[in-house]
């Protein structure tokens, strides 16, 4: 083809910028050698870098990133398909290498060649200039190309299927940088379940951190978290293809009332929200539909499809134009027989429409395609599948209320000579008795209840007379998991219950005992606890507590340290959070005293986060006039 070849590296006429190594695993190394000792500052390895024979002490992936370190050369892969840099038309793929990709504001990295060549060959909604398939990232890692993202001017989304994260600092700097240039991140991270952990070890040695601290992490950045590609290509298209939503929520409108049924229950199973339209858009919409038809949210508006196409108009334009519409979609198919029906009425409806208008669709064909690029040309989002739409409006919806919320500061630390006297006493990695855990989150501000500990049967018979009855005792012989090993007697109302009670226990788990107040009346038992992540930090987990925190499984997490914003959002996302609002005659607890225990847990694990390995309350006892940690457990972290 009259293109000059070379039949080895060396021969060239001069260094090149970029190593592009197409061989087996066998020849990577001499060939990799080759480029660094040329000087090739940067590479693209696709090979596996598995051999079948190969040094266990130091095999070849370790042996080719010394080789790249010591040369300074950035790598690309191994174990990738390479990247499409459409903004300036360089191809180095094993995909499809030409410039008929669509071009766009959105930058995509992928740990999974798969999902990369998904996008680039077979999704057509995604206008691209960039997108990376980072393999194994033997030098360079997501972070860096999320860093490279936001140098080109013209990115507006960066989208990232990630199993782990290997550079946290320069991660994390990526992501607030995003934030202060309003670029939106959305992020796909596999390796939630032990399984999928095991299988991403196995893949592309990732260690896969753990998924609440990662969604925490997440959240506290304003990153878009989506769950499956679906997802992720919608929340793409909301965010780069339409105008910024605004608060309220999803107004719909469909010519079946069938689906529209449908989309009700995905909705209700998604938890997404519906505009609550004004009585004055109802009666709009009731002008111009068809008897029998209801003006509600979501409409269905066909009928008998008379006069369609301006009843199409109106009521587009009237759900869109309701103050508590934050984007109106019509739900449908943009075809029928073959022929574009209804793009010209969308356009025609968001031309007048104050909210962001939007498609939402079942089904999308290659033909559609033309339609979709018209679309988004005129800002108008096509979503594609009806479950994996309406979960993207409700990430963006979130991401929305990030973007427009207004910063809470933490609580400030108690005086440093309180940290340091804990530190102290934590960096000996012991697990703290109940006595010495509660007096630890007392001295954090978080309420605990009177306690004394005691060992002869006279200690205890003053400590009652002190503390007053009812009592609860329990062993302090540093059983974890008391209630399992009979190790907590409730609602001792005399001495000779005490007296009783505490023979029995002595007997059975020894004489050193924890004598504290029974606190009877309306209250919801609730579990905080604190997560230590190598990547993400700090996390404070908050949820259903006693027996509920195994059985249900009911946990938010927030970064430590948290401001009242996270604290509230987490909690209101718990499924018991109606219980904390009194049901059946019970008086409602007092939200605002576990919100401020959960900023004062997250004050204390970030201050000392350095000695501290896990805090458990449970239960933590929320009530109408405050809540109490009833129960507690500090396990220290041993300085290395």
């Amino acid at each position: 083809f009259g293109v000059a070849c070379y039949s080895a590296m060396e021969e060239l006429p001069q260094v090149p910028d970029l190593s592009v190594l197409v061989v087996a695993n066998a020849r990577l190394e001499a060939e990799l050698t080759k480029a660094a000792r040329l000087g090739v500052r940067a590479a693209v390895v696709f090979g596996s870098t598995y051999l079948d024979e190969d040094d266990p002490d130091e095999p070849l992936l370790s042996r080719l990133r010394t080789i790249a370190r010591q040369a300074g050369m950035q790598i690309c892969g191994p174990n990738c398909l390479g990247f499409h840099n459409v903004r300036d038309r360089v191809h180095v793929t094993l995909t499809h290498p030409d410039d008929s990709l669509r071009p766009g504001p959105t930058v995509f990295i992928s740990h999974s060649g798969t999902a990369y060549g998904e996008m680039i060959d077979i999704e057509g909604r995604i206008g691209l200039n960039l997108a990376v398939s980072a393999g194994q990232e033997m030098t360079t890692t997501a972070a860096d190309y999320l860093d490279y993202a936001l140098s080109i001017p013209s990115t507006r989304c960066v989208a990232m299927f990630l199993e782990t994260i290997r550079d946290p600092e320069l991660f994390l700097s990526g992501l607030e940088r995003a934030r202060r240039q309003n670029v939106a991140v959305v992020i796909l991270k596999v390796g939630r379940t032990k399984e999928s952990a095991r299988l991403a070890v196995s893949h592309s040695g990732a260690l896969v951190g753990n998924d609440d601290a990662y969604r925490a992490l997440f959240a506290s950045h304003g990153v878009v978290q989506v769950e499956t590609m679906g997802e992720m290509v919608n929340a793409i298209q909301l965010l780069v293809y339409a105008n910024p939503l605004e608060d309220g929520g999803l107004a719909a409108m469909l010519d079946s009332g069938g689906k529209r049924e449908l989309l009700l229950d995905l909705a209700n199973d998604t938890q997404t929200p519906f505009a609550r339209i004004s009585e004055k858009t109802s009666a709009t919409l009731a002008q111009h539909l068809e008897p029998g038809l209801l003006p509600i949210n979501p409409l269905d508006f066909w009928g008998s499809g008379y006069d369609w196409m301006n009843r199409f108009i109106t009521n587009m334009t009237a759900l869109a134009d309701d103050p508590d519409t934050a984007i109106c979609v019509f739900s449908g198919f943009l075809g029928w027989s073959g022929e574009d029906v209804y793009t010209d009425l969308i356009l025609e409806s968001a031309k007048r429409a104050k909210s962001p208008i939007g498609v939402l669709t079942d089904f999308s064909r290659h033909a559609d395609r033309r339609s979709v690029a018209r679309l988004n040309a005129a800002r108008i989002p096509v979503l594609v599948g009806e479950h994996a739409a309406l979960r993207a409006i409700k990430a963006v919806m979130t991401h929305r209320d990030f973007r427009h919320r207004v910063p809470r500061a933490p609580l400030d630390p108690p005086p440093a000579v309180v940290k340091q006297r804990w530190a102290s006493i934590l960096a000996a990695g012991a697990v703290c008795d109940e006595a010495q855990s509660a007096a630890l989150l007392t001295d954090y501000g978080i309420p605990t209840p009177p306690m004394a500990v005691v060992e002869t049967e006279s200690e205890l018979l003053a400590a009652a007379a002190e503390l007053g009855y009812p009592l609860v005792l329990k062993t302090a012989q540093g059983i974890e998991h008391k209630s399992d090993a009979g190790g907590v007697v409730l609602d001792l109302r005399d001495e000779s219950a005490l007296i009783c009670a505490y023979a029995d226990m002595s007997r059975r788990l020894g004489s050193r005992v924890l004598l504290t107040p029974f606190l009877s009346g309306p209250s919801v038992e609730m579990a905080l606890g604190i997560i230590n992540d190598p990547i993400a930090g700090s996390v404070v987990m908050i949820g259903a507590g006693g027996t509920l925190v195994e059985l249900l499984d009911d946990k938010g997490c927030v970064l430590a340290p948290c401001g009242e914003n996270e604290a509230r959002k987490a909690i209101d996302a718990l499924r018991i959070r109606p219980l904390l609002d009194g049901v059946r005659g019970r008086p409602p607890c007092n939200v605002d005293a576990l919100i401020d225990a959960v900023m004062r847990l997250s004050v204390l694990a970030s201050d000392l986060q350095a000695v501290v390995s896990e805090i458990d309350i449970n239960p933590l006892a929320v009530g109408p006039n405050g809540c109490i940690a009833l129960d507690s457990l500090v396990v220290g972290k041993a300085s290395i």
